[in-house]
């Protein structure tokens, strides 16, 4: 099985391409899903996080508020190391299994969905990764549309790697400055690339 880790930096559209996969037929696990698997009420991971961090960041219902999480994390990097000191090992470990899970099912491909790719040196454990990338101006806009205003959406730009420098490093490229029909021409058009260089492996 050939595995792929597809990244981007925040509003780039990495999500879109990995629904466009999916519903392509590639199974592909998101890494929102594993971040809430990880902390979900009861778990292992959420237990540390409020160790680490306190009760503030827990909402009455028992659930992680990631809102005020994030307004942690992304005005303190010593908080975000710790933050992802405690729930990248834990969303590895599910992201290994699920991959594993997939090659005993006999999935040619599988994806996953990996934000920080690159920042925590995971692209040695793909077989190849692809970057989806947009002009700032873009990312901001689609930004301010979620909700996530000038200075906030700045600094959670500013704490991700040099978008130039994670194309460089990425095996594949896909640029989202357009339309989402654009996108999804290019994002199949890359997926076939992907399934003929699978069936060679």
């Amino acid at each position: 099985m050939m595995s792929v880790a597809l990244t981007g930096d925040v509003a780039a559209g990495k999500s879109t391409v990995a629904g466009l996969w999916k519903e392509a037929g590639v199974p592909v696990v998101s890494a929102d899903e594993l971040a809430r698997d990880v902390a979900a009420p009861g778990s292992e991971g959420l237990s540390a996080v409020r160790s680490a961090f306190g009760a503030d960041v827990i909402l009455p219902d028992g659930s992680l508020d990631r809102k005020a999480m994030r307004g942690l994390v992304f005005h303190d990097p010593a908080a975000r190391a710790r933050l992802e000191a405690i729930l990248h090992p834990l969303i590895e470990g599910r992201r290994r299994a699920w991959m594993e899970a997939r090659e005993e099912e006999g999935a040619p491909l599988a994806v996953a969905e990996i934000p920080l790719l690159f920042e925590v040196g995971l692209e040695g454990a793909h077989d190849a990764s692809v970057v989806v990338t947009a002009p700032p101006e873009e990312r901001l806009r689609r930004m301010a549309d979620r909700g996530i205003d000038g200075p906030e959406a700045m600094r959670i730009m500013g704490a991700q790697m040099d978008p130039e420098r994670k194309a460089s490093l990425a095996d594949y490229v896909l640029e989202n400055g357009g339309t989402l029909d654009e996108l999804r021409s290019r994002a199949l058009e890359l997926l076939q690339v992907l399934r003929r260089r699978a069936a060679r492996e």
